[in-house]
C-alpha cells in the first residue's frame, strides 16, 4: 500500500472536504443539527455511540476523512486510504415504536443507493439488507448500531479507490465503475437522502410504506436463488421470495418451507 499524501491537496483525485461548505449546506433548523467533519477517527461509529451515552441529542453527523479502525457488520474491517471512501456516521432518537426499527438498515440502504444514483450516476442496487452494489460488486456497506433508545448509523462507499487498493476482489469503487467522484456532493446528497427517508419513515410512525415499495424495487437479492449462512446450524439454499414488512428476507427454501430472516439471524447471503 504506498504511503499517504503528505497533504490533503497532495492527491488532486482525492481533494478534502469542505467541512463549512457541508454545514452550510445541510444544517438547518428542520435538518440536521450538526456536521462535524474530522481529518482522521478510530471509528465514526465509535464515536457516535461514545457521543449518545453522553446525551448528545438528535441530528448530529460525523465525517472522517480517514478512519483507522473502521468496522462493518460481524465486525469486519473496514479500511481506506485517506479521503479515497465516504465515512460517516449519524446519531437519531426515533420515535416510532422500536418494533419498527429494524426497518432503519434499510431505510439507510435506501437513502445510499439513491444518492449514488443521483450524484455518481451508477444503476446501484442494493444486496439485501444494505449492502449498495455495482453490478454484484459491492461498492459500500452500513452498519446500524441500538444504543440504548437511539441509533447510529454508519456508512461506508468507495469512491475513488483503484483497483489494486480494494479491500477483496468482490469490491469496487465509483471510479473503477466510471462513475462521478466527486466525493462532497456525494456526501450532501447522502445526508440528504438519509433526512428525507428517516423523515418520511417517522412521519408514519415508523410503517413499512415508507421505505418497503422503493425498497423492493433496488433489492437485487429479491427473485434470485440464494445461500443464507447462519451462526448455528447448515446453511439455508432457496429462492428469495421477498422482503417482508417487518425487514426480514423471505426465502422458499429448497426443503418446502418458507423461512424469514432478520439482519441479525444471518453471517451471510450469497446469490448462487
Amino acid at each position: 500500500m504506498p504511503s499517504a499524501p503528505s497533504s490533503p491537496w497532495s492527491d488532486l483525485e482525492r481533494p478534502p472536504l469542505s467541512a463549512a461548505r457541508i454545514q452550510r449546506a445541510l444544517v438547518e433548523p428542520d435538518g440536521w443539527r450538526r456536521i462535524d467533519v474530522v481529518n482522521e477517527t478510530g471509528s465514526t461509529n465509535a464515536d457516535l455511540v461514545a457521543a449518545s451515552r453522553a446525551g448528545e441529542a438528535d441530528g448530529l453527523v460525523l465525517i472522517a476523512e480517514e478512519q483507522t479502525s473502521g468496522r462493518g457488520r460481524l465486525d469486519r474491517a473496514w479500511q481506506a486510504p485517506p479521503r479515497s471512501a465516504l465515512l460517516m456516521s449519524v446519531l437519531w432518537r426515533p420515535t416510532p415504536p422500536t418494533s419498527s426499527w429494524l426497518l432503519l438498515p434499510l431505510v439507510a440502504g435506501l437513502a445510499a443507493a439513491e444518492a449514488v444514483r443521483s450524484v455518481a450516476e451508477l444503476p446501484a442496487v442494493l444486496k439485501w439488507p444494505n449492502d449498495v452494489m455495482v453490478a454484484d460488486r459491492k461498492l459500500g456497506g452500513i452498519l446500524v448500531q441500538l444504543v440504548d433508545n437511539a441509533v447510529v448509523v454508519g456508512l461506508g462507499l468507495n469512491v475513488s479507490l483503484r483497483q489494486g487498493e480494494l479491500p477483496v476482489e468482490t469490491a469496487t469503487s465509483i471510479g473503477i465503475e466510471g462513475g462521478v467522484t466527486d466525493r462532497e456532493a456525494l456526501a450532501k446528497e447522502v445526508l440528504r437522502a438519509l433526512r428525507r427517508r428517516y423523515d418520511a419513515w417517522a412521519h408514519v410512525g415508523g410503517d413499512a410504506s415508507a421505505v418497503l415499495p422503493m425498497y423492493r424495487e433496488i433489492c437485487s437479492t429479491i427473485g434470485r436463488r440464494v445461500r443464507v449462512e447462519v451462526p448455528a446450524g447448515g446453511p439455508v439454499n432457496g429462492l428469495a421470495s421477498d422482503v417482508d414488512d417487518r425487514g426480514r428476507l423471505v426465502v422458499a427454501a429448497d426443503d418446502g418451507s418458507e423461512r424469514r430472516f432478520t439482519v441479525g439471524d444471518v453471517v451471510h447471503v450469497r446469490a448462487v
